[in-house]
């Protein structure tokens, strides 16, 4: 079971899901401001952050990007914003995925449970292949974890990284979503908009638009390929 901060200040849904997490036998502790949680992770090591971005102190956008600088514990967002560019700026500032509220027990121990999956699955120091990937100008070393497009290191977050890697080892087939949110996410189902969103910044880094691809092809309602451009 895991080590779950619980990070809410509205205290009927801090205690639900407080109550809830202990029964499934989590060891849970709790705060209901930024500055007390980014103590807490200084002091206790956590195997996952749940953090609400209504918080009195300091909005929880903010709180992410310092938890950021001190820990890469798992975060996972819990948030009445349903705001697309919101949640686009959450994902590239580190979150690990993201729940609206309000949302079921149910679906937030699924998150928890692919989050967790995620991240022992690093912490187990299965060594990737050591073989560089190449497709076209793009370059991508697993073992590393760099990717590089005609010599300049691209800049990628952790699942940004991941989801290249996945379409590059598999160039020109096309990759249904959802074998993207199983083997990426490590999720059985979610939101499409997750993947849309990690596409989309991908894109960014790469030069290109869903209007113009160069390497990244999305064929709606099938899935998504990577090429080399022609």
């Amino acid at each position: 079971m895991a080590r779950v901060l619980v990070v809410e200040d509205d205290q009927f849904v801090r205690s639900a899901l407080i109550r809830h997490l202990t029964e499934a036998a989590h060891t849970v502790r709790s705060v209901g401001t930024a500055l007390e949680a980014l103590r807490e992770v200084a002091q206790v090591g956590f195997d996952v952050v749940i953090l609400d971005l209504g918080l009195p102190d300091l909005d929880g956008g903010e709180a992410l990007k310092m938890l950021r600088g001190v820990t890469d514990v798992p975060v996972i967002i819990a948030t009445a914003r349903d705001d697309e560019a919101e949640i686009v700026r959450l994902l590239n500032d580190g979150a690990d995925d993201y729940l609206t509220k309000p949302f079921s027990v149910e679906h937030l121990s699924a998150r928890m449970s692919a989050v967790l999956r995620r991240s022992r699955a690093t912490a187990s120091g299965a060594e990737p292949p050591s073989r560089v990937i190449r497709v076209g100008g793009l370059s991508i070393d697993p073992l590393r974890r760099q990717a590089e497009l005609d010599g300049a290191v691209l800049d990628l977050t952790r699942r940004e990284f991941d989801l290249l890697a996945f379409l590059a080892e598999r160039p020109g087939v096309v990759v249904a979503r959802r074998e993207l949110l199983a083997e990426v996410w490590q999720q059985s189902y979610g939101d499409d908009q997750t993947i849309d969103v990690h596409l989309s910044w991908l894109r960014r880094k790469l030069g290109e638009t869903a209007a113009r691809p160069r390497y990244l092809h999305t064929l709606r309602g099938v899935g998504v390929k990577l090429e080399p451009p022609r």
